[in-house]
């Protein structure tokens, strides 16, 4: 995220990144137009059948995008694979979304509230009891931060990779839920409360700012602090939000004030908003606080909340693949969606008599201020646009599935990404395949994919991260220290 790659190379660069298990387990269950129109809610319950239809696929897709999580954990550690079927490392953040997607499997009947608790528990308690400290080996964080990628069977560090703030908060806010979700009296959801408060209090927040007031993004053993701080508009509002609302190690609002001082506001495709190419950027913070309504100091100034912030960037998002400026494959008001995802090779080909450049993972998008694009797709960025602008985004991943489903739907829901321009069967891929005459189809499934199209389509059709967020003393702490105001915050614990 922010975004570094996801194959380790030391100090990652960063880029401009079934049936439910017996309760014992963690792992392998069985069972393999544009402008700028009307602010849009969350549609209701459906009412007509075209509702119906849209909420049966919505919920399909859930429930196979859930099931990732839920089948592929490793049943000693619990932890989460970056990747599959390619054999990878677990993604810090990926069990984070996990964690975000067990109860709302336990809404959905997927999975029993018992099995549920036990999953989440089990994985809480792994990352409580791992090995802290300082050692370049042999450790799973520092100072209450993780590392960006771990052994999926012993839980230390994957490599050199780095002690990561965003993957830490992505995996806290997964925590954080579940610790709202799972308040009743059974043993064992106190001990999900009690353990999820630990670990999100002994994070020094405070420690991650060699240069502050703003927070680094990495910290090695090797080389200390990373060259890089969070700024600007990006993925890091759920780290700051953190960081500002923590009892034991909290940064104070100036770490806001900087976050936001460079901020670009601009008009891109019709729309004007905060920039920040990639649309992750635009919904991992969502998937957990409800921006409905509140405001900090620059979006009164706008006159609007960060949730109308990224309904206008999915419009421009969507205004670009119609404009199609690269002349690629498959794109219109129907088919699009750049974030961060595989890509088919490092390699410059002859496109149509122009040449293009096309990338294997990387962060791909749109705006003012930079935008990289290869004809690459990622169905997980309209998915987690929904919430914003259903209308566009729903059918976007009907056309799809549609189109494409025979080579870009599996037992997971949709794969990673696939690039209908490059058809070239003579060019070795790194990732996935290229199916002649049709494109290329990645073969694997992302957790940081999977992670919010089950809970921004959740978010959509129930509300249910939204509300229980809602109740966390932490996130109401930490969006009052940032200057929020107004909304559901004025009634937050």
């Amino acid at each position: 995220m922010r975004l570094t790659a996801r194959a380790p190379r030391g100090l990652l660069a960063l880029l401009l990144v079934g049936l439910a298990a017996a309760p014992s387990a963690c792992g392998l269950a069985s069972r393999p137009a544009d402008g700028a129109p009307p602010r849009v809610a969350p549609q209701p319950a459906p009412s007509s059948p075209v509702l119906a239809r849209n909420d049966a696929f919505l919920g399909d897709l859930q429930e196979a995008s859930f099931r990732y999580f839920w089948d592929l954990a490793s049943p000693r550690t619990c932890l989460v694979p970056d990747r599959h079927p390619t054999p990878s490392f677990s993604s810090v953040a990926a069990v984070g979304f996990g964690l975000t997607a067990i109860p709302v499997a336990v809404e959905r009947g997927w999975v029993t509230r018992e099995a549920a608790r036990d999953r989440v528990f089990r994985t809480l308690r792994f990352f409580a009891d791992a090995p802290q400290g300082p050692a370049p080996a042999g450790m799973t964080g520092y100072r209450g931060f993780f590392y960006h990628f771990l052994d999926m069977e012993t839980g230390q560090r994957f490599e050199k990779v780095e002690l990561s703030s965003i993957d830490t908060a992505l995996f806290l806010s997964g925590a954080l839920f579940c610790r709202e979700y799972f308040d009743g009296a059974h043993p064992d959801e106190a001990a999900i409360r009690d353990t999820a408060d630990a670990l999100y209090r002994r994070v020094e927040w405070d420690w991650m700012r060699p240069r502050p007031p703003r927070i680094a993004m990495a910290w090695t053993p090797e080389e200390g602090f990373g060259v890089s701080d969070w700024w600007g508009y990006d993925e890091g509002m759920i780290l700051h939000v953190l960081a500002l609302g923590s009892p034991t190690h909290p940064v104070g609002p100036e770490v806001w004030d900087a976050f936001t001082s460079s901020y670009v506001w601009a008009e891109n495709h019709g729309q004007a908003y905060v920039q920040f190419a990639p649309l992750f950027g635009f919904q991992f913070s969502h998937v957990w606080i409800d921006f409905r309504g509140i405001q900090d100091a620059y979006m009164r100034a706008r006159g609007i909340d960060y949730f109308e912030n990224s309904r206008r960037a999915t419009y421009a998002h969507r205004a670009y693949a119609a404009a199609n400026p690269g002349g690629f494959a498959g794109y219109g008001a129907d088919v699009w969606g750049l974030t961060a995802c595989d890509g088919p090779a490092d390699v410059t080909l002859d496109v149509g008599g122009r040449r293009v450049r096309f990338l294997t993972y990387g962060a791909r998008g749109t705006s003012t201020t930079w935008t990289n694009d290869d004809g690459t797709i990622a169905p997980t960025a309209a998915a987690g646009s929904i919430p914003f602008a259903p209308e566009i985004a729903i059918p976007a991943l009907r056309a799809m599935k549609e189109r494409w489903g025979a080579h870009l739907w599996g037992t997971y829901g949709p794969l990673d990404a696939f690039n209908p321009t490059f058809t070239f069967t003579d060019v070795p891929v790194h990732h996935g395949r290229v199916v002649p005459g049709v494109g290329w189809f990645d073969t694997d499934w992302l957790g940081i994919d999977q992670g919010p199209i089950v809970a921004m389509i959740e978010n959509h059709r129930s509300g249910l991260v939204w509300s229980a967020m809602r109740k966390s003393p932490y996130v109401a702490a930490g969006l009052r220290r940032a200057g929020f105001e107004g909304g559901w915050l004025a009634a937050a614990p």
